[in-house]
């Protein structure tokens, strides 16, 4: 009898862990959406369809709130961390030192959007964005080349599209070894903007970046993963399939280092 009663009880501790096991998440991120400067509208959609994404491919996200300090011991328990349309400075000097190691034990860092408009003056996340946020147009229209579709999240893609955002345009490259996921077709909108005098910036005007504007990159930085996109002004663009695949395929290479196909896929 004890036999029967311990073999049950061993079979049920092996069907909850198996149980445990098919619903643990395949990895975990920091949703990162504080603001000093400008605050998109579109960062409550961005959230939500973030957390879709996180339901639908099993991983966690969690966001993080304001009045929690950033430390070590709190970023070790993510693999990746994203900044969805922060701006400005966002980080004390502790907050910056400890993010820094963070990314140098071999985590990921996911930019969307505003991104690239944060902690201008902080030179270490400037190049691990890889470019910074000049100025933009009025929100239009415009053809964008997908030139990479070996990445994540861009291997059904058209090689051209049209799509409606801001139209960033960047800095040079702060670093060497930026790989180019996407561009945009500056004769397909008209990308001059006048912002005058703007605070801590001097005058601000652009003409756009000329025949090669990149909107979306990855590299290895300072022993970890980046992966910025532009995209992500708009509130309904959270909504778009083909922008949400774009979205997790970077959030799946930053957290796990995976999904880059070595095999080229064939030009249409």
């Amino acid at each position: 009898m004890n036999r029967k009663i311990l073999f049950t009880y061993t079979i049920l501790f092996m069907s909850m862990i198996a149980s445990f096991q098919s619903h643990a998440q395949q990895f975990q991120v920091l949703l990162i959406t504080e603001t000093s400067g400008w605050h998109h509208e579109s960062i409550d959609a961005g959230v939500r369809a973030i957390n879709k994404l996180a339901a639908t491919h099993n991983f966690k996200a969690v966001r993080q709130q304001n009045s929690v300090p950033i430390t070590l011991e709190r970023l070790n328990q993510f693999d990746a961390v994203i900044f969805l349309s922060t701006s400005e400075d966002i980080f004390n000097e502790k907050e910056k030192n400890a993010f820094e190691q963070y990314i140098q034990s071999g985590k990921g860092y996911v930019g969307i959007h505003g991104a690239s408009n944060t902690e201008y003056n902080w030179e270490w996340y400037t190049r691990l964005v890889g470019r910074m946020f000049i100025i933009h147009p009025t929100v239009q229209t415009a053809q964008i080349n997908i030139i990479d579709k070996n990445f994540p999240g861009l291997e059904s893609s058209p090689s051209k599209m049209i799509f409606t955002d801001e139209w960033y345009e960047f800095t040079e490259a702060k670093v060497e070894g930026l790989n180019y996921l996407i561009t945009v077709n500056e004769e397909t909108y008209n990308p001059t903007a006048d912002w005058g005098y703007k605070e801590g910036h001097g005058y601000v005007k652009g003409n756009g970046m000329g025949e090669f504007h990149p909107i979306s990159w990855y590299h290895e930085f300072d022993g970890g993963r980046s992966f910025y996109t532009s995209l992500g002004h708009i509130d309904l663009i959270y909504e778009n399939t083909w922008f949400l695949n774009h979205i997790y395929g970077g959030i799946y290479y930053a957290a796990t280092g995976k999904g880059i196909s070595k095999t080229k896929q064939p030009s249409e």
